[in-house]
């Protein structure tokens, strides 16, 4: 995470993992591929929240529920740990709306099959189904297609701006986001196989 100050202003950069909440100042942004962020905000009170995450797990299931999935575990923490951060700042979670961006197919654009060939959709259909689950109304997305984004999210007015990454790009943000699911799909098997110890 990088924060710059300008001002009054806090810019704050996200990377893969990461989220932010706030109720000053600021606008967050970050660089998507496959990977999803969803951009929270209680307006009565005035905080804000975004992740930047991706879905990690060996095996996808087109049939299951992503909430009975492995992955959709890890994606249900990385949303409740926004959700709590904003809490924190008595954000009301029925006050919630959303914004919701990412989920490219980048692999597919290469022409590249295996299992991460799938990790966009699977990001897709794992926030489109929380946000309905959770009844957060989704106020705008945009998701799919085989470029990157690169979005920033003010809270002055909950506005989210939104530029596609150039098609050169491309094959570079689907290397960083290949090595990041398999990193991720590492820590995850290593948490799994760790027992928990009840003292």
């Amino acid at each position: 995470m990088r924060i710059v100050k300008r001002g009054e202003l806090k810019v704050v950069t996200l990377y893969p993992g990461e989220y932010y909440v706030s109720r000053g100042n600021v606008v967050i942004s970050t660089l998507l591929g496959s990977c999803v962020s969803a951009c929270l905000y209680d307006p009565v009170n005035r905080v804000v929240g975004m992740n930047h995450f991706l879905l990690s797990n060996k095996r996808y299931s087109r049939h299951m529920p992503m909430y009975a999935t492995e992955a959709g575990r890890y994606g249900i923490n990385a949303m409740e740990l926004v959700i709590n951060g904003m809490v924190k700042l008595d954000a009301k979670r029925e006050n919630f709306h959303a914004k919701a961006f990412g989920g490219s197919s980048l692999l597919q654009s290469l022409g590249r099959p295996g299992n991460f060939f799938c990790v966009g959709e699977v990001n897709r259909r794992f926030i489109l189904e929380f946000l309905n689950n959770e009844g957060i109304p989704l106020v705008s997305s945009d998701l799919g297609g085989h470029r990157g984004r690169v979005i920033r999210f003010s809270s002055n007015d909950f506005s989210v701006l939104m530029r596609r990454t150039v098609e050169s790009a491309t094959p570079k943000l689907a290397k960083d986001e290949k090595r990041f699911w398999l990193k991720s799909i590492k820590e995850q098997e290593k948490k799994i196989e760790e027992p928990d110890l009840w003292i």
